[in-house]
């Protein structure tokens, strides 16, 4: 394999994870549309995959954060020069095909394996693969868009590796997407002119590939008020015309760049439309659905910051567990006393294997979590994508488990990247090591996207309350099922205890919550983040026992590197039910003391 820079993957935790917990290889592939994939090509294609990130995208991680990006003032934007060598490496190895079906001129990976190759791709440069949403975009266009949209965009975006944007935010309408102000006026056929001003744009201008499209969120004229009035627009840098050719230059052009603490080679722009030239853009599919639709680019973006800092965290720990291996400092703590003492590698200290077991738990937890999604994802396109009967269960549990992926996932990583840089320490601080950099760029994942409340706001009033917990109520489901398995194994007897113990605490909370709403909505304001985050320590929890129980099968008879790993899991599993769990309870007494004094104090007394 090609030398490892920064970037420390975990490809044997992504395999035990699909084939051996999931196991995909019985359940997903060669059925439905992945009958083209099976087993063997996944692995050979995640393994190809790590091999090009270590060559093309980990190089540039540091490199790209010094240089940044740069704005002419006149519209464009180039990028760091290791970040057009990872990109062109990305679309010259085929790799844009992964995710893409088989009559897209894909591979027809399922989304369990595609998600797997995004933690690779973002953990090795999370700055680079978000200049890879146009790949997403052909598949919306092709599944939204009218034929004359298909004909002029989907083959362009394919061979002319165009990039994509997501555009809703406004400098006076963040969060409150609803607010937005910019307008949409009607020309002919689905043509419209918009006009107005955007912010906080990802790669809103890039120099690679031959155009961009842009899915931007307006008001026509005469529309009503908030999200329900806003309809969604493919707006391209460079007009496309009839024929599927690139025209003139569109009136969408960046005129500011935002100077950020992390991804800086990330081009966060400002995007003005209409201002001197036209702003031309097509209504998508020719309706007026413009926040359902955007939505779907929306879930498309949370999974993937979730993936995001799931993949961070698994590399920090990583560099962090290397570092204590090597690091010599400090005799044995039982021979503290005896100044004469060999110094050991820091990895012998107490506190420091604490701290790295805590990394190690939550970095494969998460990764079980993104994964356990993403398969529920399969489930939906394998019984005929949302649409169907039979696919509304999966497609409503993924529905739920999407914000405790973006929402838990971002604000608990940030929260233990800490303890990563801490295993350094002082050297962690300093440029020499990649965590500084991994703390800068991760923040923003519990910022975009909905920022941690709205997530926790999502999951209670929508996800849970929509249908009065029914599909919150076939997760416990699952959760109870497996602790009714685990009676038949006593060596995970501690486990089966701290699961149901958790599941009992959780019950608890959303009751207390119940009252709770009908005295105040302000409640669910106050506590929706511990609901959210006891909702996803018990899911974590949950899946972390499950690869116990794989692991506890595997373990006896394993060969001894393979023994190690299993040992690992089991070791994970008992230190998160110790440690974590327990925590829900904690919640539960919180919540069920919480009142309303925050509520009525005076601002002047903040």
């Amino acid at each position: 394999m090609t030398t490892v820079h920064h970037y420390k993957a975990n490809l044997r935790d992504i395999f035990f994870n699909l084939f051996e917990v999931l196991d995909i290889g019985a359940t997903t592939l060669g059925r439905g549309p992945f009958v083209a994939m099976d087993e063997g090509t996944a692995r050979e294609a995640l393994t190809g995959m790590l091999d090009m990130v270590q060559e093309a995208w980990a190089p540039s991680f540091a490199a790209g954060d010094r240089e940044g990006t740069h704005f002419d003032g006149k519209g464009t934007v180039t990028l760091p020069a290791g970040y057009l060598k990872a990109l062109q490496a990305f679309y010259e190895g085929g790799w844009n095909n992964l995710e893409l079906p088989e009559r897209l001129g894909g591979f027809g990976a399922p989304p369990s394996v595609s998600w797997a190759g995004f933690e690779l791709l973002s953990g090795a440069n999370p700055a680079v693969v978000y200049y890879l949403l146009g790949n997403f975009h052909v598949k919306l266009i092709d599944r939204l868009g009218t034929e004359d949209q298909k004909r002029r965009y989907v083959q362009g975006i394919l061979k002319g590796h165009w990039g994509g944007t997501m555009v809703l935010t406004e400098p006076d309408a963040g969060s409150d997407v609803g607010a937005g102000t910019t307008s949409a006026t009607h020309v002919a056929g689905d043509e419209y002119h918009l006009t107005g001003v955007k912010r906080f744009i990802t790669n809103g201008d890039f120099d690679y590939g031959s155009n961009i499209v842009h899915l931007v969120l307006a008001r026509p004229q005469g529309a009503g008020p908030g999200t329900k009035g806003l309809s969604m627009f493919l707006v391209p840098k460079f007009w496309v015309e009839e024929d599927g050719s690139l025209g003139a230059r569109n009136g969408a052009v960046v005129t500011n760049l935002e100077h950020k603490m992390g991804i800086r080679g990330s081009a966060t722009c400002e995007l003005t439309l209409g201002a001197e030239t036209p702003c031309r853009g097509l209504l998508v599919g020719g309706v007026h659905n413009g926040i359902a639709q955007m939505f779907q680019v929306i879930e498309y973006a949370r999974m993937g910051v979730g993936t995001k800092s799931m993949a961070t965290l698994s590399t920090a720990y990583l560099n962090a567990l290397e570092y204590t291996k090597l690091r010599k400092q400090g005799a044995d703590l039982t021979k503290v006393t005896d100044k004469a003492a060999p110094r050991v590698e820091i990895i012998r200290h107490p506190d420091v294997r604490r701290m790295l077991m805590l990394q190690k738990c939550f970095a494969e937890g998460l990764r079980a979590l993104v994964l356990f999604t993403a398969k529920t994802q399969d489930e939906v396109m394998l019984r005929g994508g949302s649409d169907a009967p039979e696919a509304r269960a999966a497609e409503a549990l993924n529905d739920l488990l999407l914000p405790l992926v973006k929402g838990y996932s971002s604000e608990k990583v940030y929260e233990l990247l800490a303890t990563s840089l801490q295993c350094f320490g002082g050297s962690g601080y300093c440029e020499d090591y990649p965590i500084e950099q991994y703390i800068r760029d991760q923040k923003i994942d519990s910022l975009y996207e909905g920022t941690t409340h709205i997530q926790a706001l999502d999951l209670f009033l929508r996800k849970i309350g929509r249908d009065r917990g029914a599909t919150l109520e076939g997760l416990l489901g699952q959760i109870k099922t497996t602790i009714e398995e685990l009676a038949g194994t006593p060596e995970l007897a501690e486990e089966r205890a701290a699961l149901e113990q958790g599941l009992l605490e959780l019950r608890g909370i959303l009751g207390v919550m119940l009252g709770k709403l009908a005295q105040s909505i302000y409640f669910v304001g106050l506590e929706a983040n511990r609901v959210l985050f006891a909702v996803a320590e018990l899911v974590i929890g949950w899946r972390l026992v499950v690869g116990a129980q794989v692991a506890h099968r595997k373990v006896a008879s394993a060969v001894e590197g393979e023994a190690a790993f299993y040992r690992g899991k089991l070791a994970a599993a008992r230190f998160y039910v110790r440690n974590v769990l327990p925590g829900i309870g904690l919640i539960r007494q919180l919540v069920a003391k919480s009142d309303l004094e925050l509520m009525t104090l005076p601002d002047e007394a903040f």
